[in-house]
């Protein structure tokens, strides 16, 4: 067995191997304060032919027992992964995955697995850590080392891997990964901080990055792997020359259609002549004929950008596509918008609701709830294709992930606007970053929804072509620039600086000089887009009418079980009197929903009055409940009652309170007292005017009087009732 161990922010980094999972082709248990996992990688013995693309799979599994907890549930067992997993999975899966040797198509597979957390230090950046260290242990051909940290930055320090607590506190939280050279990978967010900080943050995260790959080639070193031999990439020359034979200049031509579906039906045509031709000559190379050609396309596009500045559609590398946003698309939505940039086009509805609509989140760390949140569809009509239609996807997980970022930092706070706030971003067209249109399209749907945001977020997506010497940032890319080119740099925030980013890179690496230039062009773009926006809608509309109107207060947190009651049986009775939503949280905060404005402010009143703590001299419309020969109790509001004594109902002589109400009349009382046992007496004669010459009666035969408590019951009052059902109890 082999422990390695660095100290990173003052708790201890260890890399231990040759003890657990043997039998897989490379494994590593790594671990970080007092949280562990596990991570293993295996190759399939067979290489898989005829595929354009590296199958490499990465799963990455939180079990609840690293926490001490039971899954909830029917089954108490973990199920499908969760979206943190899938989060996860991606973070790990973006920096590994460029480093594979391009003529590796074995399948390979790496499983990590979370086995304790301690809480405080998160497992999910050590998944990049612990996979790089496995591949490396293991007989996989694999251009690494890279090393995956978490950056904050509390108060004007930037802290690597912060503790929860330091999360907290944090202006920002970015994942980055890097190698020994530069960064590979970056994803976050932060409160619209300016792009030289976030440089800076990226250069401070890359020490310890560095520190964590010596790590690793000391573990390395001392198992000292054999590696599996690179599958021969040897170009058919003769294929090629009769392919370049084929083609002549086809494919300068076809790179000049600036229009998408014309420009892949030339290509596909193309495809289809070029093996028509070379069939008799070379049979059964259709997959090899298609590879060289699409190398030819790579080629003469990033040549063309290189050489002339200009690209396919016709746009320099600062232009950006033009923009068509039109506010409140949809009739009956809360908040609604279509948003078109050039072939990308996202339609962004806005539903606003109360707190019941929070979405649970159940983790192996922490149960919590969420109110605001952005889901991401990507159907295969957007694309002009067919295709698979069923559970959500991890692209569309991590592309809703990134707009939700994106927007969270010009949110407004919840006592401010007491919304659950749900954001749909549905994807009509895509060619081009339709992420950064769901995040441009979300803050412009929310607007229209009535929230008061602080400001519009922007988004845009920047590629880069680089070739030795030479290189091109290119602003608002293709989706053929995003597949031919070396980066995709997805910039979101205000004119204030930047909410949320995310870098993928197809090489192992550019330098910070060119992130700086790649950071200033996307400035300028987003600047652009912003100012499209804000001439579309730049403050929020009324609130619709059909969303939910919602109001909150908090209350004294002792009142909280008056107003559950017995079973929920005052809540409850208040929800169905009113007809709104009515939640109340353990802190005090009470939120109620509902369509119609009267109902909600009555539902409110309620809640006040349930909660309030009565004074004398209050008045209360009430209902009475029961008669009794000495008078009537009548509920002031719901759960509360007091006593209106047959003395207080009129100020006439009563004989008979029935004579005066029955059970179920409004009565409107006045609080005359309030007893050291917190029962209330009630006056309904205080609220009528006194007639002329008024004579007080004589007084009656009260069986001992008001002196004694007991005697308000005459006899057969609650105080003998109590004591009698006490001694049935006991």
């Amino acid at each position: 067995m082999i422990n390695k161990e660095i100290e990173i922010n003052g708790k201890t980094l260890k890399i231990s191997t040759g003890q657990v999972a043997k039998q897989a082709a490379g494994s590593v248990m790594v671990s970080y304060g007092e949280t562990t996992i596990i991570a293993a990688v295996n190759a399939a013995k067979e290489m898989r032919e005829n595929i354009d693309f590296f199958p490499l799979q990465v799963e990455y599994r939180e079990r609840h027992y690293a926490g001490g907890k039971i899954p909830g549930g029917f089954f108490k067992r973990e199920a499908r992964p969760s979206e943190r997993e899938i989060l996860t999975s991606r973070l790990t899966d973006r920096p590994i995955r460029p480093l594979f040797p391009k003529s590796f198509k074995y399948e390979t597979q790496v499983i990590i697995t979370v086995l304790t957390t301690d809480g405080e230090n998160p497992s999910d950046v050590l998944a990049g850590v612990a996979a790089s260290a496995a591949l490396m242990v293991s007989n996989i051909p694999w251009k690494g080392p890279i090393a995956t940290v978490r950056l904050a930055k509390v108060d004007e320090d930037f802290v690597v891997n912060p503790t929860k607590l330091q999360m907290e506190e944090s202006s920002m939280e970015l994942v980055v990964s890097g190698n020994k050279d530069t960064i590979v990978m970056v994803e976050g967010e932060a409160d619209l901080i300016a792009e030289d900080v976030f440089v800076n943050a990226l250069k401070f995260a890359h020490e310890d990055i560095k520190k964590i790959i010596a790590l690793q080639e000391d573990v390395v070193k001392e198992v000292n792997p054999q590696k599996r031999d690179i599958p021969d990439d040897a170009a058919n020359d003769d294929l090629t020359a009769a392919i370049d034979k084929s083609i002549s200049n086809k494919i300068d031509d076809i790179i000049q259609l600036a229009d998408k579906s014309e420009r892949e039906s030339a290509t596909s045509q193309l495809h289809q002549d070029t093996l028509e031709s070379l069939e008799e000559k070379f049979p059964e190379n259709e997959k090899e004929v298609k590879k060289i050609i699409d190398d030819k396309f790579k080629t003469a596009f990033r040549n063309k950008v290189l050489d002339t500045g200009v690209r396919s559609d016709g746009r320099s590398t600062t232009d950006i596509r033009d923009i068509t946003i039109d506010p409140s698309f949809l009739p009956r939505t809360h908040g609604s918008v279509l948003f078109t940039r050039g072939e990308t086009q996202a339609l962004v509805v806005t539903t606003l609701g109360s707190k019941r609509d929070e979405q649970i989140i159940d983790s192996m760390d922490e149960d919590y709830k969420k109110n605001y949140y952005l889901h991401y569809n990507f159907p295969p009509y957007c694309v002009g294709e067919v295709g698979r239609v069923g559970f959500t996807s991890r692209r569309e997980v991590g592309h809703g992930n990134l707009a939700e970022r994106s927007l969270k930092p010009v949110m407004p706070a919840y006592d401010d606007f007491p919304y659950t706030i749900r954001i749909v971003s549905e994807i009509m067209e895509s060619n081009g970053s339709s992420s950064m249109a769901s995040v441009c399209g979300g803050s412009i749907a929310l607007m229209d929804s009535g929230c008061p945001l602080k400001e519009h977020v922007a988004g845009i997506a920047m590629g880069l072509i680089l070739d030795g010497d030479r290189h091109a940032v290119l602003s608002d890319i293709l989706g053929a620039e995003d597949h031919l080119g070396d980066m995709d740099f997805k910039v979101a925030g205000t004119k204030d600086g930047i909410s949320a980013i995310q870098l993928d890179l197809k090489i192992e690496g550019i330098s910070f000089e060119l992130l700086e230039e790649a950071l200033e062009q996307a400035r300028v773009g987003r600047l652009h887009i912003l100012d499209k926006m804000n001439q579309a809608l730049s403050e929020p509309s009324e609130i619709s009418d059909y969303a939910p109107k919602i109001v909150s207060f908090s209350i004294n947190p002792e009142k909280i079980g008056g107003l559950i009651g017995p079973g929920g049986k005052t809540i409850k009775k208040i929800i169905a009197d009113t007809e709104c939503d009515v939640n109340v949280d353990d802190d005090g905060l009470v939120t109620i929903s509902g369509v119609d404005k009267v109902r909600l402010d009555e539902a409110a009143e309620i809640v006040k009055a349930v909660t309030l703590d009565p004074e004398v001299g209050m008045e209360f419309d009430g209902v009475v409940t029961r008669l009794m020969t000495f008078g009537a109790f009548v509920e002031i509001v719901p759960g509360k009652e007091g006593l209106v004594h047959i003395s207080e109902m009129d100020w006439k002589r009563t004989d008979k309170v029935e004579d005066v109400c029955k059970s179920g009349d409004k009565m409107r009382v006045k609080l005359i007292k309030v007893d050291d046992q917190g029962r209330l007496d009630l006056s309904r004669k205080a609220l009528m005017e006194k007639p002329e010459g008024y004579v007080e009666p004589p007084p009656r035969n009260r069986d001992g009087g008001r002196g004694g408590r007991g005697g308000r019951f005459g006899g057969g009052g609650r105080r003998d009732n109590r004591s009698s059902n006490r001694k049935k109890r006991f």
